[in-house]
């Protein structure tokens, strides 16, 4: 069961935000709106990107690093 979807977004980016509850605890559904790509984050999960320190988050949100590569490469 998911509950009414949110969406989070800027001139960068537009995520749809659910709450699921399908597994064996309710974890966050995160899709991406321009290409549907999904990510589901557990408590855990969560509660590790609240701790991590700035430096390293910045690391993360570098588009490069990850977003535009081939998928073959």
């Amino acid at each position: 069961m998911y509950i009414r979807p949110d969406i989070v977004g800027n001139e960068f980016a537009e995520v749809s935000l659910t709450i699921d509850e399908e597994a064996n605890s309710r974890r966050l559904r995160l899709e991406d709106l321009k290409t549907g790509k999904v990510r589901y984050l557990d408590a855990l999960e969560l509660e590790t990107l609240v701790w991590l320190p700035e430096g390293n988050l910045a690391k993360l949100l570098d588009p490069s690093a990850d977003r535009w590569r081939e998928e073959d490469a």
